[in-house]
C-alpha cells in the first residue's frame, strides 16, 4: 500500500531535488503532496519552475503522513522563517517516520533541534551549521541513520532515491 509523503517546499527550491525524488515515490505507488503556510499558493523554483502547493499547514496534520520530504536550494532557509514550517517537521523525527532532506535540507531540520547524534551530509556549506546543532556530519553521498536520509547535491540522487524508496517499500 503506497505511503503518503508530505514535500515541505517554498520559493527558491531546486527543482531536480524536488521533482527526481517525488517522480520515484509515485511510481513507487506513493503519493507527493507539497505543504507549505499557504494551500494554492504558486512557488517558483530556483530556476523558473512553477508549482502550487497542495496543502496549507492548517489544513493537515503531520499524522496524516507516513514520511517527510525536504527538498534543497534555497527553500529550506525560507522555510526557516515560520517556525510553524519546524514543528511540522519535527514530529516526523519524533516519531521516527521517514525524513528526506538533501542539498540544504537538512540545515532547515536544525529548527526542529532532533538532529543531536544523528549521522547527516548535506551540502558542504551548511556542514558547520549541523555540526553546531550535535549533528555528526559525514561527507557522503547518502547517509541513512536510522529514518532519516540525507545527501549532499543532486548529482546524489540516484543513491538519495535508493535509499528513500527503501525505507518507503518497508
Amino acid at each position: 500500500m503506497g505511503k503518503k509523503i508530505a514535500a515541505l517546499v517554498t520559493d527558491m527550491v531546486e527543482e531536480i531535488e524536488f521533482t527526481d525524488p517525488a517522480e520515484k515515490m509515485r511510481e513507487a505507488g506513493h503519493t507527493v503532496s507539497i505543504v507549505n503556510a499557504e494551500a494554492g499558493k504558486e512557488i517558483r523554483g530556483k530556476n523558473g519552475q512553477n508549482f502550487t502547493v497542495d496543502k496549507g499547514l492548517d489544513e493537515v496534520s503531520p499524522e496524516d503522513f507516513d514520511a517527510l520530504l525536504i527538498p534543497g536550494g534555497f527553500s529550506p532557509d525560507l522555510l526557516r522563517i515560520n517556525p510553524d514550517h519546524a514543528s511540522f517537521a519535527k514530529h516526523f523525527i519524533a516519531e521516527g517516520k521517514p525524513v528526506f532532506a538533501i542539498c540544504h535540507g537538512p540545515q532547515f531540520l536544525i529548527d526542529t533541534d532532533l538532529l543531536e547524534g544523528k549521522r547527516v551530509t548535506s551540502f558542504i556549506s551548511v556542514r558547520k551549521d549541523l555540526i553546531n546543532a550535535g549533528a555528526q556530519f559525514v561527507d557522503e553521498e547518502v547517509v541513512v541513520d536510522q529514518q532519516l536520509v540525507t545527501s549532499r547535491t543532486p548529482d546524489d540522487l540516484p543513491a538519495f532515491n535508493r535509499e528513500a524508496l527503501k525505507l518507503l517499500n518497508n
